[in-house]
C-alpha cells in the first residue's frame, strides 16, 4: 500500500510523498475536523487524506513563498494557471532548452506561480534549487518536456476540485502554525531531511535547528494536539538523522521506500526506510500502530 490510485498530482516534487500516501494516512483517524502540513511541499498527504475523505478542512503552509502562490493559483484559479501553462509548453517547441532558460528567467524576474510550475515540470529531479543570490538556477531534464497539458488539466481541475472552498493556504514560519493547532487537528510533518538544508536559502527551504523542533512538538504533547512525523532513515547500515527524543513518547516505525539506486548499481540489496513517528495522542485514537504497517514491517523481517 502505497501510491493511492486516482489521486491527482499537478506537479513533481523531490521529496515528495506521494508513493508512501496509502500508509502515512492510515495513521490518520477518520473524520478528523482538519489537516495541518507546516511543512507541504507538493502536499501528497493532504489530497491523499481529501481523496479518502480523512479531513473535511485542510492547511497547506510552506516557508517557500512562490510554492505557496502556485498552491493558490491551483486551487482558487485553476483554468487561469492551466491556460498559462498550456501556451508555455506549445511555445517551447524545437527550442526546448533556450526556452527553459528564458523562463528561469522570467521566473526569476517575477516569480509568476505558470513560471514556477512549467519549471518544475522540467527541472532535473524536480528539485528545487536556488543560488546565492536567491535565483532559480536548476537545470532543465532534456530527456522530456514536461507534463503534457492535457494530464496537467485533469490533476489541477482535481486538485480544485477536492480542495477549494476548505482549504487555507499560508507562508509562515512552521512554529506559528503549530502554535495555532488545536486537539481538534491532526498534524502532518515532514521537515526537511537533517543535513540536507542549511539556513543560507530560506526560500527553498527552512531551517530546522533540532532542538527547537523537538521543542515545538513537546508543546504539542503538551496540548494534546495528534501528529505525525516523517523524519530520519537508513540505508542498510547507513543512518540519516537522530532519532527524536525519547522522553517525547512518540511510537517510532519504519516505512519501506524502496531499494537504494546506488546500492543496486554497487551490486547490493540495500533498502531505503523512512521514520515515521506517531504522537501519544494519535496513537489513543487510533489503538495500535495501523495493519498496513505491521503487515509491512513482518514482510520486511521474513523478506
Amino acid at each position: 500500500m502505497g501510491a493511492i490510485r486516482g489521486v491527482p498530482h499537478p506537479f513533481p516534487y523531490q521529496g515528495s510523498k506521494r508513493k508512501l500516501a496509502g500508509q502515512i494516512i492510515a495513521c490518520i483517524p477518520s473524520g478528523i475536523e482538519r489537516l495541518v502540513e507546516p511543512f507541504a511541499g507538493s502536499a501528497a498527504i493532504t489530497l491523499a487524506a481529501a481523496y479518502r475523505r480523512r479531513a473535511n478542512h485542510f492547511l497547506i503552509n510552506d516557508i517557500h513563498e512562490p510554492l505557496i502562490d502556485l498552491w493558490n493559483a491551483i486551487i482558487h484559479h485553476p483554468h487561469r494557471l492551466i491556460a498559462l501553462y498550456q501556451s508555455l509548453w506549445n511555445e517551447q517547441s524545437g527550442r526546448e532548452r533556450v526556452f527553459y532558460d528564458e523562463i528561469r528567467d522570467e521566473f526569476n524576474r517575477t516569480h509568476c506561480p505558470h513560471c514556477f510550475l512549467y519549471l518544475l515540470a522540467r527541472c532535473v529531479k524536480a528539485a528545487v534549487r536556488y543560488n546565492g543570490k536567491g535565483q532559480f538556477n536548476n537545470s532543465p531534464d532534456n530527456r522530456r518536456k514536461g507534463m503534457h497539458p492535457d494530464t496537467m488539466e485533469r490533476n489541477i481541475i482535481r486538485t480544485s476540485e477536492l480542495l477549494n472552498g476548505r482549504t487555507e493556504v499560508s507562508c509562515r514560519d512552521y512554529e506559528e502554525v503549530l502554535d495555532e493547532t488545536t486537539c481538534d487537528d491532526v498534524v502532518y510533518m515532514d521537515p526537511p531531511y537533517q543535513g540536507v538544508c542549511g539556513g543560507r536559502d530560506q526560500r527553498y527551504c527552512q531551517s530546522i535547528e533540532f532542538g527547537q523542533f523537538a521543542e515545538s512538538l513537546r508543546r504539542l504533547n503538551e496540548r494534546d494536539v495528534p501528529f505525525i512525523v516523517s523524519y530520519d532513515g537508513r540505508t542498510g547500515s547507513k543512518v540519516y538523522g537522530r532519532d527524536l527524543p525519547d522522553e517525547l513518547g512518540l511510537i517510532r516505525t519504519e516505512i519501506l521506500v524502496g531499494r537504494s539506486t546506488q546500492a543496486t548499481l554497487l551490486g547490493r540489496d540495500h533498502h531505503t526506510f523512512e521514520s515515521l513517528y506517531l504522537s501519544p495522542s494519535i496513537m489513543e485514537r487510533l489503538g495500535s500502530i495501523p495493519k498496513v504497517l505491521r503487515e509491512n514491517h513482518q514482510k520486511l523481517l521474513f523478506a
